[in-house]
């Protein structure tokens, strides 16, 4: 039984999945405005000695927003996160949540995970940004991370991914032209006109820009939404990083995330400072990691051009197209696109939209 809202939780259902007595539970929610596709529950569990070990669960249920939960079936997502956890996680030795339990009815948003607490790892706030130290942590995850699958994105077996120049790319491209009006509405006053500029030479050549970097470059599976609000942090002489949220996975160019984290997650003057070390921070980590032929030269080309990518497609989207019901979410999305169009403009984003 997949519950239908956090009501359905209940001490016999959660027992079951965990192997537990549980004699009473407790439901908070958090995380609101930070996951614009799903509702995230902490539960706080008594019962037998399994049960206090464990103390608490996150449970992860579908958007309470209508709209979200149509493009989250309409672009795979939930389906995506929960086969990743469990066919792909078990082949990840760093960076995943311990899952519990993760199941969905195909082709639906009745979905639900039931994955560890990180409440005792640290959240960072996207409009906050990143310290130098916690990115150099997550670019080093990501590069383990890709390396597991590093060359092997266009293997049949991951056929059920979807490509970066696959429909829902297409999809997403056609979606970005409908929505340009409203993303405007609502953004256009935080944004300079090379600002715009960007996001309006963007819309409909997504899935061109995306094509351009995965005919030159290594095919791994890509998170798709790597940034901050999707890690726990854990301090200490080696920080521990925990990655959440795989809904939007997909086979292409590793560098979407590290582009999509660098640029989307970082105060700019902190990013301009520090993002060559963290392009060739990832480049070695890779060739630590068993990766050949994937230079840091080469690293740094994809790394700009990815800049036209996933950064500027989620800005849009979520701006646009998705139920922003809060202050906060508002933010999020204000600072998505500021820091992504920014990055475009850096690294000669007009030049190449011009040159297409």
């Amino acid at each position: 039984m997949i519950p239908n809202t956090i009501d359905d939780v209940s001490t016999e259902w959660l027992g079951e999945i965990l192997g537990c007595r549980i004699d009473q539970l407790a439901v908070r929610q958090v995380g609101q405005g930070v996951g614009l596709m799903g509702d995230i529950f902490r539960v706080a569990i008594a019962g037998d000695d399994k049960a206090k070990a464990l103390g608490s669960v996150v449970v992860k249920l579908p958007s309470s927003f209508e709209e979200n939960k149509q493009q989250g079936i309409a672009l795979g997502m939930f389906e995506a996160e929960v086969r990743f956890y469990n066919e792909l996680a078990p082949s990840v030795g760093v960076g995943l949540p311990q899952i519990f339990h993760s199941e969905i009815i195909t082709g639906t948003a009745d979905f639900v995970i039931v994955m560890e607490d990180l409440s005792d790892l640290v959240l960072v706030s996207q409009a906050d940004g990143m310290t130098f130290e916690q990115a150099a942590a997550a670019v080093q995850v990501l590069a383990q991370i890709h390396a597991t699958w590093w060359g092997q994105g266009q293997n049949a077996a991951f056929e059920w991914i979807p490509a970066m120049v696959g429909p829902r790319i297409e999809y997403v491209d056609q979606l970005l032209l409908q929505i340009q009006p409203a993303f405007e509405a609502g953004f256009a006053a935080a944004l300079t006109d090379d600002m715009l500029a960007i996001f309006r030479g963007f819309a409909g050549n997504y899935l061109k820009l995306n094509s351009i970097l995965c005919e030159r470059s290594p095919w791994t599976i890509a998170h798709q939404d790597y940034r901050v609000e999707n890690m726990m942090f854990a301090s200490g002489a080696q920080p521990r990083v925990v990655v959440i949220d795989w809904q939007g996975i997909g086979r292409g160019p590793g560098v979407y995330d590290l582009s999509y984290l660098i640029s989307g997650s970082m105060d700019i003057e902190l990013r301009r400072m520090h993002e060559q070390f963290l392009v060739d921070l990832y480049q070695q980590t890779l060739e630590a990691s068993g990766v050949t032929g994937y230079s840091g030269e080469q690293a740094w080309a994809d790394y700009q051009h990815a800049q036209l990518m996933g950064g500027l497609a989620t800005a849009m989207v979520a701006g646009g197209n998705l139920d922003l019901s809060n202050e906060r979410g508002q933010q999020l999305v204000a600072s998505m696109a500021i820091r992504h169009s920014q990055a475009a403009l850096d690294h000669g984003g007009l030049e190449i939209l011009r040159a297409l």
